[in-house]
């Protein structure tokens, strides 16, 4: 026996079948998730001799997130800055912790999370 349908009237038909799927009306996920990660501009620029604008560091951080204030991304909608890599010291702490790079970041994961939110900048 022959199969009249074809691949494309398949995925057609399922397509259609989406239409009807509906998500929970709970006010949760109204929008995806927004903000802003290093990795998608910087990578793992951690030079910060030869590159002291671009390179990942604290001074960075603290740039990105006063210009999503003053830039409106805040107000847009955008809630989340995202230190994606590169940050860690070569090595961990005396209990095997993470500890950040403290030439690059000084002040210290700590304080300049309390930078970003107090302010509401992220």
């Amino acid at each position: 026996m022959q199969s009249y349908f074809k691949w494309s009237d398949w995925i057609i038909g399922f397509l259609c079948l989406l239409r009807f799927c509906d998500s929970l009306n709970n006010g949760l996920a109204l929008t995806p998730p927004m903000g802003w990660m290093s990795w998608q501009r910087y990578r793992c620029n951690v030079d910060c001799y030869n590159y002291p604008n671009d390179c990942l560091s604290e001074m960075l951080i603290k740039r990105i997130a006063d210009l999503m204030v003053s830039e409106g991304y805040k107000d847009a909608g955008y809630e989340y800055l995202i230190i994606d890599d590169c940050w860690l010291n070569k090595t961990r702490g005396r209990n095997g912790e993470l500890l950040e790079d403290a030439e690059r970041f000084p002040s210290g994961m700590k304080n300049l999370s309390n930078y970003v939110r107090p302010t509401n900048k992220s």
